[in-house]
């Protein structure tokens, strides 16, 4: 064989592709990977598919520079306080957050109840990343033990280092973004699980980690749903103690405490349960701040408008939320659109759902993060970032819910390439998802902002209070002040 001929007509071949590519180069898109199709690894919710599939790609316009971009947020007065009015672009939302703030206040000056937030997320959040330490900071600040309400299985249990979390293979789970019409209702969690094996026992055992603020497993409770299944029973060991329990199914969402004390793990196991659909364990001490996790990969945050409303309240009435976050985005910019009027009108009905099936609570809604795609054999900023942004920020201020701009906060434009490529690293290889590193620090941009409209609410509260005028005691009357009224 004639190597060096060989060699000859191999380079020649790399030469005549490298000038067809030069060549071509100026027909080719800008955007070198199109985002319209999904990677082998991503799923998605069947509500975003159809909310897709009827929205057809409608033709982008500038309808975002309308009005609302245009117009001042100025707030009404509520329960006497009125936070400084907003532009669009530097939009909050602090005004909303009155209830919530103050029940903080009241936890922070007289240590009376307690507070509790509902984190709903995708992929962004799975594993307990940013909630994991968005939690550490508001305990550490307010108190609180615990890690709050955690599913009977999930596909981010082993990921997950906020508490080690093993179940049986024969449990049957239905979640919200695959079901539509699910055997019983969803849990506040998205999903509902049952042990339908009659043939071998299902369980579930967590254990505590070395963690802050959750190296206990702080007074474990079961919740469950209705069933006309009497027979269920639950057991599991406390020491040297084996302990078996009667499930009672009889309300729309039942609670039992397995233990008022801390445990370091627990294995529950489930016998005669089938057709009683289960929700997940909560671990909290009852006492200062709780955050549940409900992070789902691919969710878009459509499927939380399918939550029934009774069982919700239901859910309500035992866990008392006091905010419910929404951080969606990282799925919804996987199509190439520009164009997000469709997502910010469904999501708006989702946040109207969510104020029906929790009454009085608050919402934050936290923007998509920034996102980078090859444009020109280069890492930027992808285009449907800021649309989406917008489209969020939009549908926040229609749902009077608050804002948080994680895309401004972290940098802007261009700043996933800087939290991927700067070392320490702070960002995973597909300019999308935050390593534990990014995610603390998204933890805490997000924690920040509140935490400030908290210490502005405080001088507005001061200023209140000293608004109030002594009562000067008369013998003909007495006047006094129904606005500043303590």
């Amino acid at each position: 064989m004639n190597t060096s001929k060989y060699f000859f007509q191999a380079f020649l071949v790399v030469v005549v592709s490298a000038a067809s590519f030069l060549a071509f180069k100026t027909f080719l898109p800008k955007k070198i990977f199109s985002e319209s199709k999904l990677t082998k690894n991503v799923t998605v919710d069947s509500l975003l598919l159809e909310a897709l599939a009827a929205h057809n790609d409608e033709e982008y316009n500038d309808s975002l520079q309308d009005s609302l971009a245009q117009k001042k947020i100025i707030y009404k007065v509520d329960n006497g306080f009125k936070f400084p009015t907003e532009t669009f672009e530097e939009y909050t939302g602090n005004q909303y957050l009155v209830t919530f703030f103050e029940k903080l206040f009241q936890l922070e000056t007289k240590k009376e109840g307690n507070v509790r937030i509902a984190y709903f997320g995708d992929s962004m959040t799975d594993g307990d990343l940013i909630v994991k330490d968005f939690r550490s900071y508001f305990q550490e600040k307010f108190g609180g033990q615990g890690v709050g309400l955690v599913n009977i299985t999930s596909e981010s249990a082993a990921s997950r280092s906020s508490i080690t979390h093993e179940f049986s293979k024969n449990w049957k789970t239905q979640s919200y973004l695959k079901v539509k019409r699910p055997s019983k209702p969803f849990g506040v969690n998205g999903h509902v699980f049952f042990a339908n094996d009659t043939s071998n026992v299902a369980w579930v055992k967590y254990k505590a980690n070395n963690t802050r603020f959750s190296s206990e497993l702080n007074k474990p409770t079961l919740f469950y749903g209705s069933s006309s299944n009497k027979e269920g029973r639950i057991s599991y060991t406390i020491g040297t103690d084996t302990i078996s329990k009667k499930l009672t199914p009889n309300g729309l969402v039942n609670s039992m405490v397995l233990s008022e004390g801390n445990l370091k793990s627990i294995k529950v196991n489930f016998k005669k349960a089938d057709s009683i659909p289960f929700y997940g364990f909560n671990f909290d001490d009852g006492k200062g701040v709780h955050v549940d996790n409900f992070s789902n990969r691919g969710n878009s945050g459509l499927p939380i408008g399918s939550f029934d409303v009774a069982t919700m309240r239901a859910f309500h009435a035992k866990l008392d939320y006091d905010l419910i976050v929404l951080q969606y985005g990282a799925n919804v910019l996987n199509y190439g659109t520009l164009n997000y009027s469709w997502y910010e009108k469904r999501m708006a009905k989702v946040v109207a759902h969510l104020q029906e099936c929790f009454p009085g609570v608050t919402v934050l809604v936290i923007s998509t993060a920034d996102k980078s795609t090859k444009y020109d054999m280069e890492m930027k900023t992808d285009s449907a970032v800021i649309p989406l942004n917008t489209a969020q920020k939009r549908y926040a201020i229609k749902s009077q819910a608050s804002f948080v701009n994680l895309y401004t906060l972290m940098g802007g434009d261009g700043s996933m390439v800087q939290w991927v490529e700067q070392e320490p690293s702070r960002a995973n290889k597909d300019y999308t998802h935050f390593n534990h590193r990014g995610a603390k620090e998204a933890a805490n941009l997000v924690y920040k902002q509140l935490s400030d409209g908290y210490e502005a609410y405080k001088l507005l509260r001061q200023k209140r209070k000293k608004a109030v005028k002594p009562i000067k005691e008369d013998s003909i009357f007495t006047k006094t002040d129904s606005v500043y009224e303590n």
